[in-house]
């Protein structure tokens, strides 16, 4: 949100000459989409390693929470989050940690995504601004 704000930001200074309303609204639904990136990537690789629905709802509460404790947070939030539903739903230890594994490697694709989304704004920006 912080990027679309100030890409709006300098559309709005320049009197949305360069860079116009419908620019502003594909990138208002780039911006929309990196907050729903995060949670469905977690989930697709959760239901493709198998893990239970507490393993999920784990999950997204770890991530959830590990945004208060900066980035180690951010890292271990969604693993342990997982790994703690996994145990409430089947005491296997070894499948708590897949689904552990399984919420990680969601989350860094999810970050990867979020920021080439990113990226695709900024370049959609400088497109409108500096061709159009």
């Amino acid at each position: 949100m912080l990027i679309f704000a100030g890409l709006w930001l300098a559309a709005w200074s320049d009197g949305f000459v360069r860079v116009g309303v419908g620019t502003i609204v594909v990138l208002g639904i780039f911006a929309t989409a990196t907050y729903f990136v995060d949670a469905a990537m977690m989930a697709l690789g959760m239901k493709r390693f198998g893990t239970s629905r507490r393993a999920m709802i784990g999950a997204a509460v770890g991530m959830v929470l590990g945004m208060f404790f900066g980035l180690p947070g951010l890292i271990v939030g969604p693993f342990a989050g997982a790994v703690f539903g996994e145990l409430t739903a089947h005491q296997d230890l070894r499948r708590a940690g897949r689904a552990g594994l399984a919420a990680w490697i969601g989350f860094v694709i999810g970050t990867a995504v979020k920021i080439g989304l990113a990226f695709a704004m900024v370049g959609i920006f400088l497109t409108a601004w500096f061709v159009f």
